[in-house]
């Protein structure tokens, strides 16, 4: 009997010492991409601004004296902003030496003057992302996330080729250059293509880690892994609102986020080839080189001829990603699931992007609690996932997160300057219950589809979490173009009400916990509308006991003394499955 890698794990261990000091390493890199992921909230802030007065070449956004002041009034015009009179950010006075101003010529600026107060320069600034040209910060935050899409495909397909470790090692000496160069952005379009290198990057990085992860780690402990990974993606964003807060200028906060990944070079001395990889490829040796080191690490005896039983071949039918759209039923659930996970992503990164509007405390301080609100929603996702079941959870999460948002409207129209503190209490319940939904969206998706499809599937249902991430940065910035406070609310109001759709649609999906998933197309149409056998948490299945029985081989029979009760150790020394 030929073993698969899952198989030989359950000896190993699923998630030993071994496996767990290389997910720890693995997911560092998530305190990498969540940076990477956010800093754009901090390099392309726009800060407070107004027209440069023509000729002055002290001009400062702070009034520096009388005749500065007086400078100001006659070059600038006014106009009603949110409610207020307020100096004109886009347009001066043509001719200045007109007294009547009522008769003057008013032209767009083609100089501006930041306040300093927050931050000493941002992209923004030096490129002038203002006025006109305001809607290329938020093309700039889409390309990045159209990087992230490209290189999820890209980092896939480069990993099944040449191997999961040097093509992780290949994207990281790719982000680290593209990371430094980025410092020397001159133009629109240098910092678009580094962006968007970044993104691909920092996305290859960060999958080629989960599936080297997920790959090293039994079946019943993915989960595990996967919310540590996740727990590091927030980590880096709590790291990245500290550094933000003491770093002001983007040059030196670049450097400072970019520089510092060139420790992971030293991942190729560290993190293994997957082995299940290696078996793929017929690389039963290299890969039996590798499992010896886990069961050393792991304290378990392997027998000698291992690599004679294991395969890593899949004699399962073979499905079509066309099949999930043949019936109805099939094409309904998965139209779910796409949409599901193109609003969840877009939630989640929108209200992450979100932070510097809620109108009330600094960027650094709402975004930190941005960052820290993820911790709480792992520990509820952990503690009642398996408990509550996937579908309670998900759809609780998300009614519960967007009419948080909703309810933001409320606070932002109605409640004074100091009550807007509600606001951001409402916004970061919202970012909580995008985030529960996002990590329970990635177990809830995977066990819904069918297992002949299911990893086609699943990389599809992560590309329209990349589009509703693209999605996410235009939402933001609509209420550039609404006036007053709506313009706060307007995103939130967006974002609450998809979560709340996507939710609602959720509740036609049928329940996962404690069922036999589907293998087959036909499992998956007959999933949740016939009676499943419900299996009780940690089951294993007669499927999965494939091979588990050990039996002695001949050279252990040899090896031991036959007047000698055998003690565990030698005895499992002697096994060898067959």
């Amino acid at each position: 009997m030929r073993l698969s890698f899952d198989d030989v794990l359950r000896h190993l261990g699923e998630f030993g010492r071994y496996q767990k000091w290389i997910s720890l390493f693995l997911s560092l890199s998530g305190i990498t991409f969540g940076i990477r992921m956010m800093i754009s909230v901090f390099l392309l802030n726009i800060p407070r601004h107004r027209c440069a007065i023509p000729g002055y070449d002290n001009d400062t956004n702070d009034v520096q004296s009388t005749n500065h002041a007086h400078l100001i009034n006659a070059t600038i015009p006014y106009v009603i902003r949110n409610g207020k009179r307020q100096l004109d950010r886009c347009h001066i006075y043509f001719d200045v030496a007109t007294n009547d101003i009522a008769n003057r010529t008013v032209v767009a600026c083609t100089k501006w003057v930041y306040d300093k107060t927050v931050f000493e320069s941002t992209v923004s600034s030096e490129l002038d992302f203002v006025c006109d040209n305001a809607i290329l910060a938020t093309h700039s935050k889409v390309i990045y996330m159209g990087g992230c899409l490209f290189g999820s495909f890209a980092a896939g397909t480069l990993g099944d080729r040449i191997g999961r470790k040097k093509a992780l090692y290949l994207c990281l000496l790719v982000l680290i250059t593209g990371g430094i160069l980025l410092n020397w952005s001159s133009n629109f379009v240098m910092f678009a293509i580094l962006r968007f290198i970044n993104g691909a990057s920092a996305t290859g990085v960060f999958v080629s880690c989960f599936v080297i992860g997920i790959e090293i780690t039994g079946p019943t402990k993915r989960v595990c892994f996967g919310v540590m990974l996740e727990t590091f993606f927030a980590t880096g964003m709590v790291v990245l609102s500290g550094l933000a807060f003491i770093i002001r200028d983007w040059h030196t906060l670049e450097l400072a986020t970019a520089v510092p990944v060139a420790v992971c070079l030293v991942y190729w001395w560290i993190i293994p080839e997957s082995p299940r990889w290696l078996l793929k490829q017929g690389r039963q040796k290299e890969a039996e080189v590798i499992m010896r080191r886990i069961a050393d690490v792991n304290q378990v005896t392997l027998p000698d001829n291992l690599s004679q039983h294991v395969t890593e071949t899949d004699d399962n039918p073979k499905g079509s990603f066309v099949d999930l759209f043949t019936t109805p039923v099939m094409c309904t659930r998965t139209l779910i699931i796409f949409f599901n996970w193109l609003v969840v992503s877009m939630v989640y990164y929108g209200l992450s992007l979100h932070s510097d509007n809620l109108g009330a405390g600094s960027l650094h301080l709402n975004f930190l609690l941005v960052g820290l609100v993820e911790f709480p929603a792992f520990v509820l996702v952990i503690t009642l996932l398996n408990k509550l079941g996937r579908k309670t959870m998900y759809c609780a999460s998300l009614f519960t997160g967007g009419v948080s948002c909703i309810l933001t409207i409320f606070p932002i129209l109605f409640a004074d300057q100091p009550l807007q503190w509600f606001t951001v209490l409402l916004a970061m319940i919202g970012k909580l219950g995008s985030t529960g939904g996002f990590l329970i969206m990635y177990i809830f998706s995977s066990e819904l589809f069918p297992t002949v499809i299911r990893h086609s599937a699943t990389g599809a249902s992560s590309s329209c979490a990349r589009t509703g991430a693209m999605i996410a940065p235009y939402i933001v910035d609509v209420g550039k173009f609404v006036d007053g406070d709506f313009s706060r609310a307007l995103p939130l109001l967006m974002f609450g009400s998809l979560a709340v759709l996507a939710g609602l649609l959720a509740l036609l999906l049928p329940e996962t916990l404690n069922r036999d998933l589907p293998e087959t197309i036909e499992d998956g149409i007959k999933f949740g509308r016939l009676p499943s056998r419900p299996t009780s948490v940690g089951e294993v299945s007669e499927g999965n006991q494939k091979g588990l029985p050990l039996l002695l081989t001949e050279d252990s029979r040899k090896r031991k003394a036959p007047t000698t009760e055998p003690s565990t150790n030698s005895a499992l020394t002697a096994h060898v499955w067959s």
